[in-house]
């Protein structure tokens, strides 16, 4: 586990779960499959999860599946859509790249980022990016699971 991954976790029973588990299905392989996720593996964390299938020819995302938690803290639902086609996504942005990343790597990762959303007692977002793939060798859809970290408010 890099430290990446390592960060990201260390304070997030949701991301460790999930982690623990695409590690598990990933046995001496690079990445699991999809259909290997079973949500009862993972129940406890749904929520934060987002699924994200990968279009060949031209390159891009879209929007599978996004858990009610990460939904609850967007600023608009993005279920179905195409990351080329929301403006803070699309190429050359950070996340545009992330997921490009995963893509040629085909390894996982881990950050903390400040939230930006809607609800102000929130200050950072922890996420893993995990690559999936149904050849064992082409990434073909990627699973982030999201955690959002409260602001720690001063006492008395």
């Amino acid at each position: 586990m890099n430290n990446e991954i390592a960060n990201a976790i260390e304070s997030s029973e949701r991301l460790k779960t999930v982690y623990d588990c695409w590690r598990k299905l990933c046995g001496d392989r690079q990445m699991p499959a999809r259909c290997e996720f079973e949500p009862s593996m993972i129940v406890k964390a749904l929520p934060g999860v987002v699924l994200i299938d990968v279009l060949k020819d031209p390159l891009d995302f879209r929007y599978r599946l996004i858990g009610t938690d990460v939904d609850h803290h967007s600023l608009s639902p993005h279920t179905g859509d195409l990351v080329s086609q929301i403006p803070s996504r699309a190429a050359p942005s950070k996340v545009w790249q992330n997921l490009v990343n995963i893509c040629e790597d085909k390894q996982p990762s881990g950050r903390t980022i400040p939230y930006i959303g809607p609800h102000r007692d929130f200050l950072e977002t922890r996420q893993i990016t995990l690559p999936l793939s149904d050849d064992g060798h082409t990434v073909n859809m990627i699973m982030i699971a999201i955690d959002y970290l409260k602001q720690q408010l001063p006492s008395g």
